[in-house]
């Protein structure tokens, strides 16, 4: 009779829980709500939240690093999931202090990150049991990726309308998905983006240009690509090597993220 009650106790609970309204705020939160199941709690989406296509339709609150009280407000949400970019803090602040429910995700650029944030995710959402079935898919993907080194250098592109090309140096998502995968970095001796030159590029001698679908459109297509100063001298400009990714799937440390690292392996071993 005991447990009986305690069961009717719980119920609300999880009834609450199921139908909480909820935004999240980074497109590596959004794909693990969706990949346990809890889509249709969704009520609001920052603009990083590109997967699946579907979340398009969804009202966007803005970009992670420049949020503001009143777009997330606006959608009345129950819940809040917040990822670690999610900036300014004082917003995040102001929308708990109007008696929404705000679980700060944390999250670096790590494989580990990734089993950490499904289940802070799945406990904040009620499905504990989704969230357990999930976790060990991922840990069993990620145990099966090789770990062997690969002789090839990778040079991975910023580019965003706007702004100028950069370079990823160490200390960035990028560095850690090249090293993830048993490659290496064509960037040396200099932390986060750099801005392109010539001499680093030719200096750098990649084998392998990784960029995103966005950061080719924002140059005008790929043949622009290659017209980038010092590219023709490098291995890679030379035999047409790039691997156009999407971003999030390989630098948000998320539920896609071990496909798509053994995809940039992969990649990396049919280099001639």
């Amino acid at each position: 009779m005991k447990k009986l009650l305690m069961l009717l106790a719980a119920l609300p609970l999880v009834a609450s829980a199921a139908t909480q309204k909820v935004v999240t705020l980074g497109g590596d939160i959004t794909e693990i709500v969706y990949r346990l199941g809890a889509q249709s709690q969704l009520v609001g989406r920052d603009t990083t939240s590109t997967w699946p296509a579907e979340v398009s339709t969804l009202p966007d609150v803005g970009y992670v690093r420049q949020l503001n009280t009143e777009g997330i407000l606006s959608l009345r949400p129950d819940l809040v999931l917040a990822g670690s970019q999610a900036q300014p803090s004082v917003v995040l602040q102001k929308v708990a202090e109007n008696h929404v429910r705000v679980v700060n995700v944390p999250g670096d650029n790590s494989l580990a990150a990734i089993d950490k944030k499904v289940a802070v995710v799945a406990d904040a959402l009620g499905k504990n049991a989704e969230g357990e079935q999930l976790r060990q898919t991922l840990k069993a993907q990620i145990a099966a990726l090789p770990t062997s080194p690969v002789n090839k250098r990778l040079l991975f592109l910023l580019s965003h309308g706007g702004m100028g090309t950069m370079v990823a140096g160490q200390q960035t998502a990028a560095d850690a998905a090249i090293r993830a995968a048993g490659l290496q970095n064509a960037m040396q001796g200099f932390a986060h983006y750099r801005g392109l030159s010539q001499e680093g590029i030719i200096a750098s001698q990649p084998d392998l240009i990784v960029i995103s679908a966005d950061g080719v459109k924002s140059m005008g297509g790929e043949e622009n690509l290659w017209k980038l100063p010092g590219l023709a001298q490098t291995p890679a400009g030379r035999n047409k090597q790039v691997m156009i990714i999407d971003d999030m799937a390989l630098l948000g440390f998320s539920v896609r993220t071990p496909q798509a690292l053994l995809d940039l392996r992969k990649k990396a071993e049919q280099l001639p």
